[in-house]
């Protein structure tokens, strides 16, 4: 988004904006910014969800109002269209297509019911033995000094928890642990001093989990309603493996 289109938004705000055609005449954004602000979820202060201020933007085709249409001219008034909820996990992964990130949950937290035998990373600080950890891989590094061992950052709904990768277990699980977005370790924590590691024993690249995030439902407080079609989500970009809309939408920072 360009930063004159905001500077005009704030400048013909006003008392605020009705709805998205106002914004459209008004502040004289183009068509496609308008898309741009739906999809990211900017309408939601006037009350609209992404979908239906999507399709309230996707009725604006002139680059330029007409003055002869629309409130106030000769042009009539669209019927009302009552479109379907979106689900939370649709909303999670709108919200990294557009943004890269969500404040409305972590993707975690839509998987956890699926991982029952996985301990959230708050807990790791008190676990001990062998335990099972799942989450985003948000670093990874190889440090020339380490003599190939691997570190990494996973991250789920309640932390973060580091992981130790020796290098027999890296060279049997070396394709998880150099492309996986979505990793499920198998190990045992490790204290030194106040630092907690978990120890990988076994790696499992759940990548293509992350796919299924936008036709989960988020069990207890929001459930879709009865015989709604579940919308296919968008993917990212024109990735169509599940490891590569994984890699696309979650990026890690990989160091070396």
């Amino acid at each position: 988004m360009r930063e004159e289109d905001a500077i005009w938004i704030k400048a013909a705000r006003g008392n605020g904006y009705p709805d998205v055609e106002s914004v459209w005449r008004r502040a004289g954004l183009r068509p496609d910014a308008l898309d741009r602000l739906a999809e990211a979820d900017g309408f939601a202060g006037l009350g609209l969800s992404r979908r239906d201020a999507l399709w309230q933007a996707k009725a604006l085709k002139a680059r330029k109002p007409l003055p002869l249409f629309g409130l106030d001219g000769e042009g009539g008034h669209e019927p009302l269209v009552e479109l379907p909820r979106m689900t939370l996990g649709q909303e999670i992964i709108e919200d990294y297509l557009a943004l890269r990130l969500s404040l409305r949950a972590h993707p975690i937290e839509i998987l956890r019911p699926n991982l029952p035998e996985c301990l959230p990373a708050a807990s790791v600080l008190q676990a001990k033995g062998r335990i099972q950890l799942t989450g985003l891989v948000i670093t990874r590094q190889r440090p020339g000094t380490a003599s190939g061992v691997v570190f990494l950052t996973l991250e789920d709904e309640t932390g973060t928890a580091n992981v130790v990768v020796w290098k027999k277990v890296y060279e049997a699980f070396r394709a998880a642990v150099v492309a996986g977005r979505l990793l499920r370790v198998t190990g045992r924590i490790e204290r030194d001093g106040q630092v907690t590691h978990l120890i990988a024993e076994r790696i499992e690249d759940l990548s293509a989990r992350l796919s299924t995030i936008g036709h989960q439902l988020r069990i207890g407080a929001e459930t879709e309603r009865a015989g709604e079609t579940v919308r296919p989500t968008r993917t990212a970009g024109r990735a169509r493996h599940p490891r590569e809309q994984a890699k696309k939408l979650f990026p890690s920072r990989d160091f070396h």
